[in-house]
């Protein structure tokens, strides 16, 4: 049967004809057949995944090296900072047997194999300003930033998909236009310049929340908010955009063909279908809430990574500097590589393309 036969008789171009034997062989002769479930299963635990794994940890080594080289060219002498100080009373030997001890009188191949071997073990030294180990400072902050980035994170969400839903299903064109051109207001606001905006409206005009001990809640409100806002911008744009090129497509106006209301279209069609790609966007994203946390702590003058990542630039604490740069590249590269992850298993086309790649 014809390729034009086959459509006539409403038989999709490559499927086996009626009566015709099917050929399982890959050779000159007939089409072998996709992989089954089991197959792309197979092709994603041998080869997408170790592969993304791979890469995964490529960017980190790129990221630990690009940090070293950079805090290596920093000017000034974070040890002779701290310790030459003569309120210390520091000899000239006791200073070079410190400098000995974080060895950064070492070449700097060898302090780059022994900081990158200290990494890999987990061990980052210790802050050349306070002589606490890195890692406990690390361990101290971190969850103060974690919660302040999970919460920010799931509020641009939350305003994202309000904005992109308002603006596809309002009645009136002016009130989709004043919501589409939303985000490029959020977008463009600097995130201290909106920190400090929101603790002068309602923290000293108002007086709803307050800013000096709060209370563990109300310390998060505001920042929370300064960090969802310019977040939630760019998550809006592509789910928008998303959503206008699904309406698009002939499956939507073959449901609206069949009566389904504007509402049951855009929740149980279009939406389904925009999301995919506002995931890899909303993951980056994520990935970068570490580091505009550091901006946001510094404002409300939380403690967290941004708190230790200011008194590091001020004191050139470069082991904590380092620790800090690497812990970012760390929860940004997974948090992409759990996205990468999570997408075959959402969008069967990419899982169908990984299956038959084999």
């Amino acid at each position: 049967m014809t390729a034009e036969a086959s459509l006539e008789a409403g038989v999709p171009d490559g499927a086996p004809t009626p009566g015709a034997p099917r050929i399982r062989g890959g050779g000159a002769v007939g089409r072998a057949t996709p992989p089954g479930r089991g197959g792309r299963v197979l092709a994603l635990l041998t080869g997408y995944v170790p592969r993304r794994l791979g890469q995964a940890l490529i960017v980190l080594w790129i990221a630990f090296t690009a940090a070293f080289v950079l805090l290596q060219a920093m000017p000034g002498d974070a040890i002779m900072i701290r310790f030459e100080n003569p309120e210390l009373g520091l000899s000239p030997e006791q200073i070079a047997n410190i400098r000995a001890s974080y060895g950064v009188d070492d070449p700097v191949l060898i302090q780059y194999l022994h900081t990158f071997a200290g990494f890999i073990r987990g061990d980052f030294g210790y802050s050349v300003q306070s002589g606490t180990p890195v890692r406990q400072l690390i361990a101290e902050a971190f969850p103060q930033t974690l919660v302040l980035a999970a919460a920010g994170f799931v509020l641009a969400v939350l305003l994202a998909f309000a904005i992109a839903f308002l603006s596809a299903s309002a009645r009136f064109a002016w009130i989709r236009t004043a919501l589409r051109s939303v985000p490029s207001l959020f977008v463009s606001v600097p995130v201290f310049w909106l920190g400090i905006v929101l603790i002068q409206f309602f923290s000293f005009r108002l007086g709803w929340v307050a800013v000096i001990n709060p209370g563990p809640v109300e310390g998060l409100i505001l920042p929370v908010l300064t960090l969802a806002v310019p977040i939630a911008a760019p998550i809006a744009q592509i789910l928008t955009r998303s959503i206008d090129e699904v309406y698009t497509q002939p499956f939507v106006r073959v449901v609206q063909a069949k009566g389904a209301s504007p509402s049951w279209v855009l929740w149980r069609n279009v939406l389904k279908n925009a999301t995919l790609p506002t995931l890899t966007m909303a993951g980056i994203l994520f990935g970068e809430l570490i580091g505009g946390a550091v901006v946001t702590e510094t404002v409300f003058g939380r403690s967290g990574i941004g708190r230790i990542t200011e008194q590091a630039v001020a004191n050139q604490d470069t082991p904590v500097l380092q620790a800090v740069v690497l812990l970012a590249a760390t929860v940004f590269v997974l948090i992409n590589l759990a996205v990468d992850l999570i997408y075959p298993k959402l969008d069967p086309r990419l899982a169908r393309r990984i299956g038959g790649s084999r």
